[in-house]
């Protein structure tokens, strides 16, 4: 189909288009149109990677923004400033993949569109994206939209997800099913796109969403897959070449020595970050001796940008690869990583990359080669490797060949035996990707959906609530018509008793907490663990000072019997869902109960669903087991006893991650972090956003049940938020100081943003290590009445010298450290 032809399009459109070199359709994308894709008909689009699906999107949205078929168009308000067709929203999984998106959505803005990115912050309704024409969101962030009850959804024409076929997956799937039904439901008339790479069931899919589908194996260009064993690469259909493994090469290296005499790249996808890292390495010396001058001298530049992102060893090690032409890519790097390395590999300038499974989802990353070195997997529910899935496998593969460059794809797997040849072949080469299927029917999933879908109006009743969810893909798929029923009375059962939900007969309301909690997008199983904790710590605080660290476990209350704390799954609450069993609650003054230390907030938080807690290694436990009882006093609630081994072991592992969080809220520095707990920059900075996202709803929960401990939840997640101690605070919230920068200023005598106001210039110039613009940013930022730094000379008084402070005994016991040749790009957070 030529691009002159497409129906019900901007007029603008196909000059676009052939202005990129595009004249006429994929088959797939021709078939989509036919399907009605540009007339506001839903669709399913199954279709390898690389065949088109972007743009099957882009038409769909263009088309509805434009305001649908042109015999509708005249009926469209000439007076709406917004084009006349409303909103488009396109759905991600991941954050980099909708910057990723959005930044190819802006070439339309040239025509008038404006297209918008949100990815965070779940308590707000997001009034500023009503101007926008195209949004591009992750599910998450368009589920608290929905619960924030953002008013600009109801102008959806037409919504867009990518990666579909991530329903099926245990963590985000339910959320994207639920929105997805939620969207339909308060827009029935929209339009739905839903785009996947090759799936099993993806008739099935087309039938949840109402959708014509377009099923297709199409490719721009050919993709083989195959194995290679011993010398030879054996492909699917039937063929064989030499490959041959040279002396002490490993076949990996092999493959990749090969793909670059023919002038390609390569993708390694391996089984975890550790193996990533240890094959970026090898890898290297794989492919240096094929790099050109300009190459080097490239490659050198991204190593040097790759090293200012973070001062740790996984930025060392990663700039060490890269300027030998190899990298490495995991959830371990900071954003900042992943972005570099991508754009390098995108340009070619990168010849390998060996990566964890993450950059199969969905990234453009697309190479000559894929190999799939190891296809079994880690899975701690089975207790041993398992063997991935062929859609997973599949979606690796799938990244072989790039259209205009690469004049073929090759996947390939390795095996080591004849007998492993061919089982590869029967279970990935020959074999179809598995069914999808909806995980929503498991208790954790269902419990958020089910609060957020009463909170927000959706359900009023029992029955609504079954109706609703007769409207997701685990409803099209089950023939277990009781199961669903029975979870559904287990989690109502578990909302109630928790106090987020009131129940008159078949009538369901949610209460004022449950619509905080739904609000504040919390798992009600985390909220009612910091609830409890909250509440733990106001009954017990005024006995803290007459108990030793020691013996809190054993304290008695006033009846003789432990203070005891109960669980969130074992909650059962009076009416006013505070008082002790027996007795009323112990009324305190506010001013006669200690704030809990950033410690116990911190653990309070790791211990709750929500948080992706550190993995124990083998020699932790006696380490954190000793922690735990020399600062049992600062735990909000009791801890379990060690020989009750799974509760003691996730206490443990939730305390692991609390001394991540309180290292860093004492300034301990990046690389020191990374090394004692065995993580990437990038783990910091998740640990470090949920810490801060959760506090910060711990902090909106204990005002609204007006608790004693809100002063203490702000402090430590005003802390954690800024990486610093609590005297740094003040300093570290003003734009352009953070960490680093607020300790030298406080250590030359600037302690407050008042005092920074009114500095000495000479003196802050000295303190931020003679950078002008540096210094003159931060002076204005602060409301200094004259921040230029023409002819001011750094003061004498301050020292440039390394400087070394012990920490406080009872607040992480880090010993924060800082360079002369301290990166300013260290500043906060924010610059990993």
């Amino acid at each position: 189909m030529d691009v002159a032809d497409l129906p019900s399009v901007p007029d603008w459109l196909p000059d676009h288009l052939r202005n990129e070199g595009i004249e006429s359709l994929y088959p797939p994308q021709a078939e989509a149109v036919e399907a009605g894709v540009t007339r506001g008909q839903n669709l399913v689009a199954s279709i390898p990677t690389a065949s088109g699906k972007t743009l099957i999107a882009q038409l769909a949205m263009l088309s509805a923004i434009a305001g649908g078929p042109a015999e509708d168009a005249a009926e469209a308000d000439k007076d709406d400033e917004r084009a006349a067709g409303g909103t488009a929203l396109y759905i991600v999984p991941l954050r980099a993949l909708a910057s990723e998106k959005k930044a190819e959505f802006e070439e339309f803005e040239q025509y008038g569109l404006d297209v918008g990115v949100s990815t965070g912050n779940y308590e707000s309704e997001g009034g500023w994206l009503a101007s926008k024409d195209i949004v591009v969101a992750t599910s998450e962030k368009v589920d608290s939209l929905v619960r924030n009850d953002a008013p600009w959804l109801e102008d959806l024409s037409c919504v867009v997800t990518d990666e579909v076929h991530l329903v099926d997956d245990g963590e985000r799937g339910p959320t994207l099913e639920v929105t997805l039904a939620k969207l339909r439901r308060i827009n029935p008339d929209m339009q739905t796109v839903a785009l996947s790479a090759t799936i099993g069931n993806a008739a099935e899919l087309a039938e949840w969403l109402d959708a014509h589908l377009v099923d297709s194996d199409w490719r721009p260009i050919e993709l083989q897959k195959g194995v290679h064993y011993g010398q030879a690469l054996h492909l699917e259909d039937g063929s064989q070449s030499e490959l041959p493994v040279r002396g002490n090469e490993k076949p990996t290296a092999a493959i990749v020595r090969d793909t670059l005499e023919d002038e390609g790249s390569t993708l390694v996808f391996v089984n975890s970050r550790r193996n990533a890292e240890a094959a970026a390495r090898r890898l290297a010396n794989t492919v240096e001796p094929f790099l050109s001058g300009e190459e080097r001298e490239k490659l050198q530049g991204v190593a040097s940008e790759i090293r200012d992102v973070s001062d740790t060893e996984t930025s060392d090690d990663l700039a060490d690869a890269v300027a030998g032409g190899a990298a490495f890519h995991h959830a371990g790097l900071a954003p900042e990583h992943r972005e570099l390395v991508e754009d390098a590999f995108r340009d070619r300038l990168l010849k390998v990359v060996s990566a964890t499974p993450t950059l199969a989802a969905g990234v453009n990353t697309p190479s000559r080669r894929v190999v799939v070195r190891d296809w079994r997997r880690y899975d701690g529910t089975a207790g041993g490797m398992q063997p991935l899935s062929v859609l997973e496998v599949h979606q690796m593969m799938g990244r072989a060949g790039r259209p205009g460059l690469d004049p073929y794809g090759e996947a390939v797997l390795l095996a080591n035996s004849h007998d492993e040849l061919d089982e590869l072949f029967e279970r990935y080469v020959w074999a179809d990707p598995e069914p999808v299927r909806s995980k929503l029917a498991a208790e954790p999933a269902l419990r958020t959906h089910l609060l957020a879908t009463v909170a927000s109006g959706f359900a009023r009743s029992r029955e609504g609530l079954l109706d609703f969810l007769d409207r997701t893909l685990y409803a099209t798929q089950t023939t277990e018509s009781g199961r669903l029923e029975a979870v559904v009375d287990d989690v109502l059962a578990y909302l109630q008793v928790n106090d987020f939900l009131e129940r008159e007969g078949d009538e369901l309301s949610a209460t004022s907490l449950g619509h905080t909690v739904s609000r504040l997008y919390l798992d009600p199983m985390s909220a009612a663990e910091i609830i409890d904790g909250l509440r733990e710590w106001e009954r017990t605080a005024g006995q803290q000072d007459t108990q030793s660290p020691h013996d809190g476990r054993e304290a008695a209350d006033a009846d003789g019997e432990p203070p005891g704390f109960t669980t969130a799954s074992d909650l059962v609450s009076d009416d006013d869902g505070g008082a002790e069993e027996g007795g009323e609650e112990r009324n305190v003054e506010d001013d006669e109960i200690p704030d809990p230390t950033a410690m116990g907030l911190y653990h309070l938080v790791s211990r709750t669903p929500d948080m992706y807690q550190l993995y124990l290694r083998s020699g932790d436990q006696e380490e954190y087991s000793m922690v735990a009882y020399e600062r049992e006093a600062e735990f909000l609630g009791a801890m379990p006893s060690e020989y009750e081994d799974n509760r003691f072991d996730d206490w443990l592992s939730a305390l692991k991650t609390a001394r991540l969080l309180e290292d860093w809220a004492s300034e301990v520095d990046e690389d020191q972090i990374t090394e004692r707990y065995g993580v990437g920059p990038g783990d910091i900075r998740g640990k470090v956003e949920t810490a801060q996202w959760l506090l910060g709803a711990a902090e909106s929960l204990a005002s609204e049940l007006d608790l004693a401990a809100t002063p203490g939840v702000r402090k430590a997640r005003t802390r954690v938020e800024h990486g610093v101690r609590e005297e740094l605070v003040d300093l570290a919230g003003i734009r352009g100081v953070g960490r680093k920068r607020a300790r030298r200023l406080f250590d030359a005598g600037i302690e407050t943003r008042a005092d920074l106001r009114d500095a000495d210039k000479s003196v802050v110039l000295a303190a931020l290590r003679g950078r002008e613009k540096t210094a003159e940013t931060v002076l204005e930022n602060a409301g200094h009445r004259d921040p230029s730094m023409e002819d001011v000379e750094p003061s004498d008084d301050v020292s440039y010298e390394r400087r070394e402070r012990s920490a406080a005994s009872g607040d992480g016991g880090g010993i924060p450290s800082e360079s002369a040749e301290d990166d300013e790009d260290q500043s906060s957070l924010g610059d990993f």
